[in-house]
């Protein structure tokens, strides 16, 4: 009986969070040990049907840098990071529109449609999702910044309970030219302001930002998280994430948050549960 009286009672504490999310746009980051593991693959997949069967819209931009990196080395082409993002020479862009746009972007949308839901794969490069121009002035290649989102693309497809699994490659800004690298966490920024998203949520392989002793932050404004960047507490590939989350905010999405995505069901913890797993990002 106290097992029932449990069950009940996290299905009634839910209830309060499908009240609240309900019709509205959440836009995940997918990416880390939840695009490879395949049992967390298929906890990912489940959440994603759970969410679209209580009215809220899910739209997943991907990354794939491991199986890009796996790729580049075995054809000995050269790429490097700075600050957490990739240096695209021309020869690692078509590898990486290849990567992402063909191999990774229809392997989760054949996966989420396997499980029940109607999902559509395509690249900023459709429709002219995504209009970008070299980052920091060609520093980094053919790494791009996004300039231009067209939210109304998402929105029609959502609008035909479709959900969009979007791979980050952008327009060039001339004919012919053969677009851009973007960053994951960039893009989904981009698409989570563009549609006025309710939510957006990061999935990476640790527990949130975390501190100098390794415990982590619940909870962050953008002025202390911008002093925890220039403290250096915040630092490497985790600084395009928190610039994505505070975009976000900043650009009109109520919360962004960073989740561990190597735990199971991670999305429906931090949405639909009270406690939450991972550090979540506010306006001050």
């Amino acid at each position: 009986m106290n097992n029932h009286k449990k069950v009940v009672s996290i299905l009634l504490g839910a209830l309060t969070y499908i009240k609240l999310f309900r019709g509205s746009k959440i836009v995940i980051k997918y990416g880390g040990a939840a695009q490879i593991n395949p049992e967390l693959k298929e906890q990912f997949a489940l959440d994603i049907v759970m969410l679209y069967m209580l009215g809220i819209k899910p739209v997943i931009v991907h990354g794939g840098g491991k199986r890009i990196n796996e790729l580049l080395d075995l054809l000995n082409i050269t790429s490097e990071f700075v600050n957490g993002i990739r240096k695209t020479s021309i020869d690692a862009l078509k590898i990486v529109e290849m990567v992402l746009s063909g191999e990774i972007n229809k392997e989760i949308t054949a996966f989420l449609n396997f499980h029940g839901v109607n999902a559509i794969g395509i690249s900023g490069k459709d429709s002219s999702l995504f209009s970008a121009v070299p980052k920091d002035n060609g520093k980094y290649g053919y790494t791009g910044e996004i300039v231009e989102t067209k939210g109304e693309v998402i929105d029609k497809l959502l609008s035909e309970d479709l959900i969009p699994v979007i791979a980050p490659i952008a327009c060039g800004n001339e004919s012919g030219h053969p677009g851009f690298n973007i960053n994951a966490d960039s893009a989904a920024s981009a698409i989570a302001v563009a549609i006025k998203a309710k939510r957006a949520i990061f999935l990476t392989d640790t527990s949130g930002v975390l501190n100098k002793d390794g415990k982590i932050y619940e909870s962050l404004n953008a002025s202390t998280t911008m002093k925890l960047v220039e403290n250096g507490t915040i630092s490497g590939g985790m600084i395009p994430k928190v610039e994505s989350c505070l975009a976000c905010v900043k650009g009109g999405v109520e919360k962004a948050h960073i989740i561990d995505g190597r735990i199971p069901h991670s999305i429906l913890l931090e949405l639909l549960t009270s406690g939450g797993i991972g550090t979540e990002f506010m306006l001050d």
